[in-house]
């Protein structure tokens, strides 16, 4: 049983996750962390994969006090780095014997111009590359802990641009809007096209919005947006409220039907036109692939 209001800011579910393993990326921090609190209440077993180890250890102390769940670990994971995303990935495949929900929830916001340590723009790498490569490291674990899911949270800002694959990597001009958008929409392509490949393995996938979240993600904006949204803070959501989006899509029942498809306030939405283009996003994953250096039928 559950309900959830018109907006979804406060869903509630008794479904436990007993026995069950989540791995949450940026899990120290914002609707990261609201979201490991939540799951953590259900008695899942959680896996912080997390860049700042020191508020990493913070975040957890915050939520086992709160939960009392002691079954909780830190992993370092620098998503930014191919190299660390290799190790967390060989880590976990070793250390652990099931992952049920991998919940690709770190992104970094319209920040200045930067390069990940592979070369790859920031925003492009972060949100989007940085986990392509996670979850197909971690996806043959995966199947064999079916039925399982994958969450991806992007975001309403998908809807802002287009792919630009001839300077996908913003190489030639750069606009950090738009490069946000870019790797959003990247973000519910990737769940289509992935949700595809996954049909028959028990393994579902799914994208959402979590709404416009009060947030360390603003940090980089300028004094005079913050200024706006602290103005506008009565439409936008806490972090409690901004996660319960992602949590619907980890722990409802019966979801698996809706596999590939975009939620917002904890129920399917309209995603862009160009997010709903097979054939562009299959382009899309052609070229993650050939960045990243794998091969991903």
């Amino acid at each position: 049983m559950h309900c959830r209001s018109a907006c979804c800011n406060h869903w509630s579910s008794e479904e436990r996750l007993d026995g069950k393993t989540v791995i949450i990326t940026g899990a120290n921090t914002g609707i990261g962390k609201e979201t490991a609190r939540d799951l953590a209440r259900r008695g899942a077993r959680i896996i912080m994969a997390c860049r700042d180890l020191e508020r990493a250890e913070e975040a957890r102390t915050d939520i086992f006090e709160d939960t009392g769940n002691e079954n909780m670990v830190i992993r370092k994971l620098d998503l930014s780095d191919t190299k660390s995303i290799k190790a967390f990935a060989e880590l976990i495949n070793k250390e652990e014997k099931q992952v049920n929900v991998l919940i690709n929830n770190a992104g970094i916001m319209m920040c200045p111009y930067s390069k990940t340590a592979d070369g790859f723009e920031m925003q492009l790498g972060v949100n989007h590359l940085g986990h392509f490569l996670l979850t197909y490291l971690l996806l043959d674990l995966m199947k064999r802990s079916a039925p399982a899911r994958i969450v991806v949270v992007a975001s309403v800002a998908h809807t802002w641009t287009g792919l630009r694959l001839d300077d996908i990597n913003s190489a030639k001009s750069y606009d950090t809007m738009k490069a946000y958008g870019q790797s959003k929409l990247a973000n519910v392509m990737f769940a289509r096209s992935l949700a595809k490949r996954l049909k028959a393995t028990g393994v579902s996938v799914f994208s959402l919005h979590p709404g416009v979240v009060q947030s360390d993600l603003w940090r980089h904006q300028h004094q005079c947006i913050q200024v706006a949204v602290k103005i506008f803070r009565v439409f936008t959501k806490t972090p409690v409220e901004g996660a319960q989006t992602t949590i619907y899509c980890a722990v409802e029942p019966g979801l698996e039907i809706l596999s590939g498809e975009y939620f917002s306030d904890c129920a399917p939405a309209r995603c862009s036109r160009a997010a709903a283009d097979d054939a562009l996003a299959e382009r899309l994953w052609e070229i993650s692939c050939e960045l990243l250096g794998i091969v991903w039928q």
